[in-house]
């Protein structure tokens, strides 16, 4: 019997038995089912059987996921690069199964999963007994994931949109979509989510979605082998499944969140000018990237080695010494093509590394002839990462800038191009690696990849639709993004690229970029887009260690930087495809100015209260608002601060840890409920927080009637940075008196008597957020706050 005819007969024998009830959980019971279907294990974990010769299975992969299996005759239980190779089962605390004989139950804290035996389907309820969606398993013999739901729910996921796409659907998907990892810009996940608790990630790569009426329909499927994860929870919390079953993303290094500056066309003579331009105005910048400049390209290792001609201090190592000095690190493109008349390619030839079928092409750049390397091959792999692209990492290039494998058909290619670079830079050096891709598929993450959207246009028409290819990019699990500042084709106006700098200043990845000959220096484009784009900049490098902490919740927790409005208000319908503003953090809302002349912008902001960073104008959530926009001097960033915010800030720096930071600022907007903040830091450099070497410590703050509590935690983590104090400025507070565990602290007159003073102690003042209590605290240390009115003072 050929495999195929093997399998269908299997699957006809699943269908069947599931058709009447026969596949039972309690071992007890599996004596009486008929002879071909016997028990493997039953458990509080879920269910396990064996019809024939396959293997079905329902069980929790963590407390708000059960993974459903079918495994036909002869197939393996290999997963593709979708799932964490290194990932281990997580058992589930709590977790129990009940079998009535008509239903198995499988309850969590998190999901309850019911298999109705009679009709063939798996329900998924969330905690309080909510019906969220039901697979039909019956489909699964078919080699289908049919699934169905209430109809007015919202989906994402599955894509995102290339750079020429129409991207007018923004962040919704319904109709026929398919999941890959596309080309130039887009970004890809079997994975399909809703605001209404649940999502579905299935194991394959590719995959084919019909959302019709309630349905979705998955097929086209890789593998024989059926995986399918049921995920229960909040958006912030399906991520966090997603995250840990597709593998979490390693932290990229603290610079990498600092401005990038990338250019076509530059030499080491004008490279070190720019630099020194930068230090003289006082505009902060932390990497430079290179284009095809840096590169010894169409020579032999040139794919990997220094241009001696352009960069003569390259290969030397004297350029990064200069560089290290001024804390600029340098990136570099990377191609995954080869010429083949060199000693790389002549290697690449007699083992056999070449995409199969590809032939041979001149290149657009050096015009001499070059073949593409696939990356999909161990081999490659453990190559590409070779002596002479060591010797260019320990000359100064500590980044890359992984261009044009998104042309096959391979949605694991330019995954795997990154992979390599990972494990090859991983195996030679602690410091952490940094990448951006042309392209995503789920998985990627893991290998300290970053996505950019491709070649686009210059212009505002561009500029506008990057809002739904980074949202729509985020939303597939891809949290590290960013953009070619400016645009890649063409020369923006100064209005233009002061709000693209505006723009970028608030995504994962701040970088600028253009095309052979452009130059995207802020002083390039006049003395009112230089102003603008200065101040922008500038306030990210002052949000750096309230970004930085969400970097590493994305590690940890799955959820990054910038979140689509609907992960947090999930059930408020006018979020649903809102791609005009974000949460940049947990605490701000950015809505970046994205037309040229515009005098006023709308902006819904979401239930709750809110508070104009830059004037202090209160308004309540859950309306409308109208914001008078400069359309003169192009300095003002919609900004607003959420009701409860915690957020840390230090002075701008030129660049990432130029300057130890003793005394951390951290604004606090309390609200009538507590709220929280990690804050977070480490080296920056290494993967020594992967062993504990790392600092966090909670703050939490709510106002309580007439006084504020602030708790801060004790610090985790065996890292000590240079932070003695914290000074934490309580908004909304008019202090009376403040205490810590019970004992006054000492009241001082002024801020500025404060911030000169030794130790810890309190003042009262004003700023444009109206009453302030400045409070300054010891860091690392246990603390229990209380800033007491001068109401309740009268009154005890």
């Amino acid at each position: 019997m050929s495999s195929s005819i093997l399998r269908t007969t299997t699957r006809r024998t699943l269908t069947a038995a599931l058709a009447t009830g026969l596949l039972l959980a309690a071992p007890a019971l599996f004596a009486t089912a008929a002879p071909t279907a016997s028990a493997i294990h039953a458990d509080t974990q879920g269910v396990a059987f064996r019809l024939g010769s396959e293997h079905v299975s329902i069980r929790f992969d963590g407390a708000g996921v059960v993974h459903v299996q079918a495994l036909p005759a002869g197939a393996s239980d290999a997963h593709t690069l979708v799932l964490d190779p290194h990932a281990k089962a997580v058992a589930v605390s709590g977790a129990h199964v009940h079998d009535d004989g008509t239903t198995l139950t499988l309850t969590s804290d998190r999901l309850v999963a019911i298999w109705h035996k009679q009709a063939d389907t798996l329900e998924l309820q969330d905690a309080q007994h909510h019906s969220l969606l039901t697979l039909d398993l019956a489909a699964l013999a078919k080699g289908q994931v049919q699934l169905t739901h209430a109809t007015d729910d919202a989906l994402y996921g599955i894509h995102g949109y290339d750079k020429d796409e129409n991207a007018s659907a923004g962040l919704l998907r319904s109709g026929t979509q398919v999941a890959k990892a596309g080309e130039q810009g887009f970004a890809g996940a079997p994975f399909v989510w809703s605001t209404a608790g649940y999502g579905v990630l299935v194991d394959s790569d590719g995959a084919s979605y019909a959302l019709k009426g309630g349905r979705i329909d998955i097929s086209g499927l890789s593998k024989p082998a059926m995986d399918v994860y049921l995920m229960a929870g909040d958006p912030p919390q399906l991520f966090g499944e997603l995250a840990r079953l597709s593998g979490h993303a390693p932290l990229f290094p603290k610079w990498s969140l600092g401005f990038i500056n990338s250019q076509w066309g530059i030499d080491e003579k004008e490279f070190r000018q720019i630099i020194a331009t930068y230090r003289a105005k006082h505009i902060p910048l932390d990497a430079f990237t290179f284009d095809f400049d840096w590169k010894n390209w169409g020579n032999d290792w040139g794919e990997f080695s220094w241009n001696p001609v352009k960069f003569p201090d390259g290969p030397t190592g004297k350029l990064k010494a200069d560089m290290d000095k001024l804390g600029v690190h340098m990136t570099g493109i990377m191609k995954p093509r080869v010429h083949v008349n060199t000693v790389e390619g002549h290697y690449a030839t007699a083992h056999d590394l070449w995409l199969p079928d590809e032939k041979v092409s001149n290149d657009y750049f050096s015009h001499k002839p070059v073949k593409d390397l696939d990356f999909d091959k161990p081999a490659t792999r453990a190559w590409f990462f070779n002596s002479a692209l060591k010797h260019s990492f320990d000359t100064g290039i500590v980044g890359w800038w992984n261009d044009e494998a998104d042309t096959t058909k391979s949605d694991t290619q330019f995954l795997n191009m990154q992979r390599s670079i990972y494990d090859g830079q991983r195996a030679y050096s602690n410091l952490r690696v940094w990448s951006i891709n042309r392209d995503f598929w789920l998985g990627a993450q893991r290998y300290a990849y970053g996505l950019w959207s491709g070649d686009i246009d210059t212009g505002f028409k561009s500029m506008a639709a990057q809002r739904q290819r980074m949202l729509s990019a985020i939303s597939v699990g891809e949290m590290q993004w960013g953009m070619d500042g400016g645009g890649f084709n063409g020369h923006p106006s100064d209005e233009n690229y002061a709000r693209w700098i505006e723009f970028g200043a608030f995504t994962p990845i701040f970088r600028v970029h253009g095309t052979f000959g452009q130059k995207r220096q802020p002083w390039t484009y006049g003395p009112i887009a230089e102003k603008a784009a200065t101040k922008a900049i500038r306030l990210r490098y002052k949000l750096l260690p309230y970004m930085y902490a969400y970097q590493h919740q994305d590690h940890a927790h799955g959820v990054g930087l910038v979140r689509p409005l609907a992960f947090a208000w999930p059930h408020d319908a006018k979020v649903r495809n809102d791609t005009s503003a974000w949460l940049f953090g947990q605490w701000l809302l950015v809505s970046p100015v994205v037309q040229q002349g515009q005098t006023v912008k709308h902006i819904y902001l979401p239930a709750g209260r809110w508070t104009d960073w830059f004037t202090g104008k209160v308004y309540a959530g859950g309306q409308t608002i109208a914001v008078t926009v400069d359309a003169k001097n192009w300095l003002d960033i919609p900004l607003f601060i959420r009701d409860g915010a915690i957020i840390p800030t230090w002075p701008p720096m030129d660049y990432v840890g130029q300057h130890p930071v003793t005394t951390l600022s951290v604004d606090m907007f309390p609200a009538d409920h507590a709220t929280h903040f990690d804050y977070y830091d480490d080296d920056g450099d290494t993967y020594a927080y992967e062993h504990g070497h790392y600092f966090s410590q909670q703050l939490t703050t709510q106002r309580e009637g007439d006084s504020v509590h602030v708790d801060i935690a004790a610090s985790r983590g065996s890292y000590a940075p240079a932070l003695k104090f914290y000074l934490l400025k309580v908004h909304g507070a008019q202090a009376a008196n403040v205490t810590d565990h019970g004992h006054a602290l000492p009241a001082l007159d002024s801020l500025d008597a404060l911030e000169h003073a030794n130790g810890e102690g309190w003042a009262h003042g004003h700023d444009r957020y109206g009453e302030v209590t400045w409070v300054r605290v010891a860091a690392a240390k246990a603390q229990d706050i209380v800033l007491a009115s001068k109401n309740r003072k009268s009154t005890e």
